[in-house]
C-alpha cells in the first residue's frame, strides 16, 4: 500500500511503498552511526575546535612561554589566590546557587559569583548550570553529558572535546535561569566578561600592581584557568570513581577528602548526590569543604540567607540504610549455617538411633539437631561434656545449666546444624 510520507532522497510527491521507507530509515539509522564512529576520514569532524582551542592549545602554549618566562612571587601568590576567588565563585555559584538553588544571594554577592565565575572560563550561567542539572537527572545513563561509565577520561574532559549527539542529553527545567535577569545578561555578554576576567583582569593587575604585565597574563591568566577548568572537572571523574559510598551506592558519586580539597569542597559528591539541594557536601564540622564555610560567612555579614540543608533524620536514615546493606553484602560471603526452614525434620526415636547405633556425636539444642563430631576436640570445656550430651536435649546446659555461652558460641553452633527435632519447642513453628 502507497503512502503519502517523503523522506529524505525521494522525489517530492512521489509515493514510496512501506517497504522501501523502512528501508531508507534503516539506512539513514545506518549512516548516523557510520558518522558516530571516528575514523581517518572524519575525525576532524568530530573535534569540537572551540572546546579543543580553550582547553588544550591555549595552555599549551601557556606552559611553552612560562619555560621561558621567570615566575615573580607576586605573580604566583595572586595566580593561588585568583585560582580559588574563580574556583570558589564557580562552587558557590555556578554550583551551589544557581544550579542548586541551595541559598539566596543577594545581588551584589550575585554579581560578584557571575563576574569572576565567568573568569573560570567554563561557560555561561545558564549552559553550565543546565548541564549539571542533566547529570543528576541523569546520572550515568546516556542522557548524562558526562557518564562516567563511558570512561573516567570520558567523564574528565573528553565530553567536551569530542562532537556527540547533542539528543542525548537529557531534558531540564531551566526556566528559572532565563527569567533571571542577571543569568540572561551574563550569558548574552559571556564571551566579552569572560575575556575581561578571565585574561584582562589578571593581566591589569600584576601589570599595575607589580609591572608583570606579561606574567600576570600567562600565569594568572591562561595557567590559572588551566587548574581552575581541571579541579572543576575532578568533580565529574575523580569524585565518581575514588572514595566511598557512605549514603548510597545506586549510582557512582563517591566521598573522598583528596578530591574535596582539589574541588574547594566538591568531593563530598556521595552525600551532594543524595541531598543536592543541601548548601553543604561536608557536612561535618571537620570535612574540608571551602565553599560551605565561604556561604556561611557570607550569611554571616548579611550577602547571603536561606541556607537549605536537609534534615538529620534522613540523612542519618540514608547512612544507615547503606551501612545495613553493606553488612547484608559482607554477611551474604559468611558461613551461618544451613537456614531452619532448609533442615529436615527428624523424629527423636532416629536422633537416638543415630547416637547409639552409628556413633554420632549429635545433641539438641532449642529443637535443633546438631553434629559436634568436628567440634569434640576444640571444645573449650572439654570432650567429656560433649560427650555426655550426645543423644540428650542440652538446651538447659547450654543456656546457663552448667555454661551460659556466648553470641560468638551461638554463631558457631549455627554452623553445625542437621535436621529439626519434631516437637522440639522452639522450632515447632517451622513444620
Amino acid at each position: 500500500m502507497a503512502t503519502s510520507t517523503f523522506i529524505k532522497g525521494v522525489t517530492l510527491g512521489e509515493p514510496i511503498s512501506k517497504e522501501k521507507h523502512q528501508l531508507s530509515k534503516h539506512d539513514e539509522s545506518a549512516k548516523e552511526e557510520r558518522e558516530k564512529c571516528i575514523t581517518l576520514f572524519n575525525w576532524y569532524r568530530r573535534i569540537h575546535w572551540l572546546y579543543m582551542t580553550q582547553l588544550v592549545f591555549i595552555p599549551l602554549a601557556g606552559f611553552i612561554q612560562a619555560y621561558w618566562l621567570p615566575l615573580h612571587w607576586q605573580t604566583a601568590a595572586f595566580s593561588v589566590f585568583y585560582f580559588y576567588i574563580t574556583g570558589i565563585c564557580i562552587t558557590a555559584g555556578y554550583h551551589r546557587l544557581w544550579a542548586h538553588r541551595s541559598y539566596v544571594a543577594s545581588l551584589p554577592l550575585r554579581v560578584y559569583l557571575a563576574a569572576f565565575g565567568a573568569g573560570a572560563i567554563e561557560g555561561s550561567i545558564k549552559h553550565w548550570s543546565a548541564e549539571h542539572r542533566a547529570h543528576h537527572r541523569y546520572t550515568d545513563t546516556d542522557q548524562d553529558p558526562y557518564n562516567v561509565n563511558r570512561g573516567v577520561f570520558h567523564a574528565h574532559i573528553l565530553w567536551l572535546l569530542i562532537r556527540d549527539d547533542s539528543r542525548k542529553i537529557g531534558r531540564v527545567d531551566v526556566a528559572d535561569l532565563r527569567n533571571d535577569p542577571l543569568v540572561s545578561f551574563q550569558h548574552r555578554y559571556y564571551i566579552p566578561i569572560a575575556f575581561a576576567m578571565g585574561w584582562a583582569f589578571p593581566t591589569i593587575v600584576a601589570g599595575l600592581g607589580w609591572g608583570d604585565w606579561y606574567g600576570g597574563f600567562i600565569y594568572a591568566g591562561i595557567l590559572r584557568t588551566f587548574f581552575v577548568n581541571q579541579a572543576t572537572f575532578c568533580v565529574n571523574s575523580v569524585a565518581h570513581y575514588l572514595g566511598d559510598q557512605p549514603y548510597d551506592d545506586k549510582h557512582t558519586p563517591r566521598d573522598h577528602v583528596l578530591t574535596s580539597i582539589i574541588t574547594n569542597g566538591e568531593g563530598y559528591h556521595n552525600f551532594h548526590h543524595e541531598f543536592p539541594s543541601d548548601y553543604r557536601n561536608g557536612i561535618e564540622w571537620y570535612h574540608l569543604d571551602i565553599t560551605k564555610w565561604m556561604i556561611k560567612l557570607w550569611k554571616v555579614v548579611g550577602l547571603a540567607s536561606d541556607l537549605k540543608t536537609f534534615r538529620k533524620n534522613e540523612i542519618e536514615k540514608g547512612k544507615i540504610q547503606q551501612a545495613r546493606k553493606k553488612l547484608d553484602q559482607k554477611g551474604k560471603e559468611l558461613d551461618w549455617g544451613t537456614a531452619i526452614d532448609q533442615l529436615p525434620v527428624m523424629e527423636w526415636n532416629e536422633f537416638q538411633r543415630k547416637v547409639d547405633e552409628e556413633g554420632e556425636v549429635w545433641i539438641v539444642i532449642e529443637g535443633v539437631v546438631h553434629d559436634l563430631a568436628g567440634f569434640v576436640k576444640e571444645h573449650p570445656g572439654g570432650r567429656s561434656l560433649i560427650q555426655s550430651t550426645a543423644g540428650k536435649d542440652a538446651t538447659a546446659a547450654f543456656n546457663g545449666g552448667i555454661y551460659d555461652h556466648s553470641n560468638a558460641a551461638r554463631n558457631l553452633l549455627a554452623t553445625m546444624r542437621v535436621a529439626i527435632l519434631r516437637g522440639g519447642g522452639e522450632v515447632e513453628i517451622w513444620k
